[in-house]
């Protein structure tokens, strides 16, 4: 049985932990530690110093969310049956919405596919070897939509509504295992069972996609949580661990198993979004992932006003409590 504050908490968890993350995206450690001075506590402008954050304001959040909302959109439109037509749509509709494209907000797979489909050509050659994170991180909200015992759903559905820029096994385990764990986080399964369960969720999606050479995420992640239990009472060691070998890149393989093992180890969405945000790195998007499981665990309640209504004030042209709505109504559809 889903509950509509989870799925609530899922969207603004993914929500928070991109805006949270914007300031110091794709940064450093070092730049981030000399040019904030204090570790980043809240939301903050987009430092004009940042060639992609300056486009944000407090509480805006990147193409992470958007993308994950136009998902959430084409679903609706076709009664939740994925069409590449209709995803394609609403993805360029919000690129152009966005200013994507002239703002390179875009990621370089999602950029390079969608070019080719705009132009009416085949954009396999690009999907089936793109190994960036741009499909972990708009997939948290397809793991509302089901329950555990649907698994082979659960993954085809993040097989069918990635493929237009990602058909890798790197690209399609990733997007599965941060799918997966919000599906058993939104069932309130334990930390070690979330962790079981995206990780079978990530196997079955390795099967679906085309053969690469990427490092797998399964066993990165498996390092993560050995860094999560070695590190328990020590905060700055574990997130330096994570970055330092795991690592923070836009490489899916980095940056989903990162993700997943802050989940893990924050088990809350304030220090979640946090600790991404001061991490370095892709620290948007790992924010998104990571923070939308621990929205699915915790809901929409335990996140705190002041964060989601700056959330609310900041992308007016989204209502996630419309889209939560929709969600259950998927739900009992099912049954």
């Amino acid at each position: 049985m889903r509950e509509y504050d989870k799925i609530l908490g899922t969207l603004y968890g993914q929500a928070i932990g991109d805006a949270m993350g914007i300031p110091s995206e794709l940064w450093p450690i070092e730049k981030i530690q000399k040019y904030f001075s204090k570790p980043i506590v809240n939301f903050l402008d987009g430092p004009q110093e940042n060639d992609i954050a300056k486009n944000y304001r407090a509480g805006e959040f990147t193409d992470d969310t958007g993308q994950a909302l136009a998902i959430l959109d084409a679903l609706i439109e076709t009664n939740w049956k994925p069409n590449s037509d209709v995803l394609f749509k609403h993805i360029m509709s919000w690129a152009d919405s966005a200013g994507a494209w002239e703002h390179n907000i875009l990621g370089p797979s999602s950029k390079a596919a969608l070019a080719l489909v705009k132009a009416g050509k085949d954009p396999s050659e690009i999907t089936k070897t793109a190994i960036t994170n741009g499909a972990g991180m708009r997939i948290s909200p397809i793991g509302t939509l089901f329950e555990p015992h649907q698994l082979p759903q659960l993954v085809q559905m993040v097989y069918d509504v990635s493929k237009i820029t990602h058909t890798s096994d790197a690209a399609i385990s990733g997007a599965s295992m941060v799918a997966g764990a919000v599906t058993a986080a939104m069932a309130d399964w334990n930390w070690d069972e979330i962790i079981e369960y995206a990780i079978r969720a990530n196997n079955w999606g390795l099967s679906l996609g085309s053969p690469t050479w990427a490092a797998k995420t399964s066993s990165r992640l498996a390092v993560g949580i050995d860094l999560a239990h070695k590190y328990r009472n020590h905060e700055k060691k574990f997130a330096k661990a994570i970055y330092e070998v795991v690592g923070t890149g836009t490489m899916i393989s980095e940056s989903v198993p990162a993700a997943v093992a802050i989940a893990y180890y924050t088990r809350d969405v304030q220090k979640c979004a946090l600790m991404c945000a001061n991490l370095g790195g892709d620290t948007d998007t790992i924010g998104a992932m990571a923070t939308a499981i621990c929205g699915a665990k915790q809901g929409a309640k335990s996140i705190s006003d002041s964060w989601r209504a700056l959330i609310d004030r900041r992308n007016p042209q989204y209502n996630f409590k419309q889209l939560a709505d929709q969600i259950i109504q998927f739900e009992s559809e099912k049954k």
